[in-house]
């Protein structure tokens, strides 16, 4: 580790969490039966719960650590259309209907959280930003612009294309090749939107017990038995949102989740005019990378946030916080002097067909597999789990019953992720 990149108080927790503190919740048994039991208390969760509750059902969320521990106030803030993979290979795999519906699924989910968090009056730093998607090299700026100018008919989002001479005019570096702005992608300070989440979870009259693991899932003619170390709870339904942080108690699922470590670095504070200058518009910014990096400025735009995969297995932040300021200076030569005041790191659930999926099996509700994209998809398919949960209509998404894939030999250990991310690297470096 070099000591001399990092300020004197820096931190290995979310820059995030400095204004916005996980909540103390304060400890309680849990009830002795509920309508339905969520475990996990990220926003896949809050939002499942939030749909439940307010029906009238009697409604319980335990999570092992303290509420919105994980990734929902670890990430960058930053929301897209969420769906990886493009048309013409979801058109291959499910065919050209259900390609079309999946991709409009990622639309809604954008649109979705605006309207909710504008119509809950969440303040949590909500703006339509727009997203400069930078090429790292010509290959895939000519990719980037061909795609953008040939959308398929009625998947069509609002683009504009900046060739590598106009480049400054969005970022402050001569790193890339040119690059696509998205411009109804948006940003959020994610710890105070899973705060004022959770606020609205529990004055619909949730239960959420923290730092409650549970350590067996038993299902009974009634439904199922939670058991936990404040108590065991009889539910009638059981939903899971654990995402990357699937663990043994589901092992179904977690054959079927790729957790994946995501590292994060917040610079010291920095003059508002050099950050204006890096990041002239207050974009979010990621690049086409297959080991991509993602980074904004702060909401008051004070500091860099970078964010990005550093290493082939996974590290902790004293060790990635470096990494990172290395790949920010050469994206920004002129950061090399700055310092870290805050490294972090949090595990999103990548799947085998990059598809977030939802439904249910042996019993039990879930969501999952957001694939680094879940500060939209998260919220947007809890919501609906939680309308599927109430039996309603509304809650049916393009991305039902699709086949959830696993591996031989996979069961949640994620050995071939260090090959894996090698070969991607290499990939990047010869201009794929």
């Amino acid at each position: 580790m070099n000591a001399n990149l990092f300020t004197p108080d820096r931190k290995l927790t979310p820059y995030w969490w400095e204004a916005t503190p996980r909540p103390p919740i304060a400890a309680a048994r849990v009830p002795d039966a509920v309508d339905v039991a969520i475990i996990g208390s990220g926003y896949t969760g809050l939002h499942a719960a939030l749909q439940i509750a307010r029906d009238g059902r009697s409604t319980l969320v335990v999570d092992a650590e303290d509420a919105g521990w994980g990734c929902s106030t670890r990430n960058g803030g930053q929301i897209s259309t969420s769906i990886k993979p493009t048309y013409e290979e979801l058109a291959d795999r499910h065919g050209p209907q259900r390609a079309f519906d999946i991709l409009k699924e990622g639309h809604r989910s954008l649109a979705w959280t605006n309207e909710f968090i504008t119509a809950e009056k969440i303040d949590c730093d909500f703006g339509v930003v727009g997203r400069f998607h930078a090429a790292h090299n010509p290959k895939q700026f000519a990719t980037l612009a061909r795609r953008v100018t040939r959308q398929p008919r009625g998947l069509e989002v609002e683009t504009l294309v900046v060739p590598r001479d106009q480049q400054r005019t969005e970022l402050g570096t001569d790193a890339y090749h040119g690059g696509v702005i998205y411009l109804g992608h948006a940003s959020l300070d994610p710890a105070r939107y899973h705060q004022g989440l959770l606020a609205r979870v529990l004055a619909a009259g949730a239960t959420v017990v923290s730092r409650c693991p549970v350590t067996a899932l038993d299902r009974n003619r009634g439904g199922f038995s939670v058991v936990t170390p404040q108590g065991t709870t009889r539910a009638r339904e059981v939903v899971i949102a654990t995402n990357g942080y699937t663990g043994k108690l589901t092992p179904w699922l977690r054959r079927r989740v790729i957790p994946i470590g995501s590292y994060m670095i917040a610079t010291e504070p920095l003059p508002e005019e050099q950050v204006r200058r890096l990041i002239p518009n207050n974009r979010i910014l990621s690049d086409t990378r297959k080991v991509v990096f993602y980074y904004r400025a702060s909401p008051d735009q004070r500091r860099i946030l970078f964010g990005g995969r550093v290493s082939n297995n996974e590290t902790d932040p004293e060790i990635s916080g470096p990494r990172l300021h290395a790949e920010m200076v050469k994206i920004f030569p002129e950061l090399a002097a700055t310092r870290i005041s805050y490294s972090w790191c949090g595990f999103v659930a990548y799947t085998f067909d990059e598809l977030a999926h939802i439904g249910r099996n042996d019993g039990l509700h879930y969501a999952m597999g957001y694939c680094g994209s879940g500060v939209g998809m998260a919220g947007y398919l809890g919501m609906r789990l939680g309308q599927q949960v109430l039996g309603l209509d509304a809650g049916r998404t393009a991305l039902d019953d699709l086949r959830f894939q696993t591996r031989p030999l996979y069961t949640g250990n994620p050995w071939f992720l260090a090959p894996s991310v090698h070969y991607y690297r290499w990939k990047d470096r010869q201009g794929g």
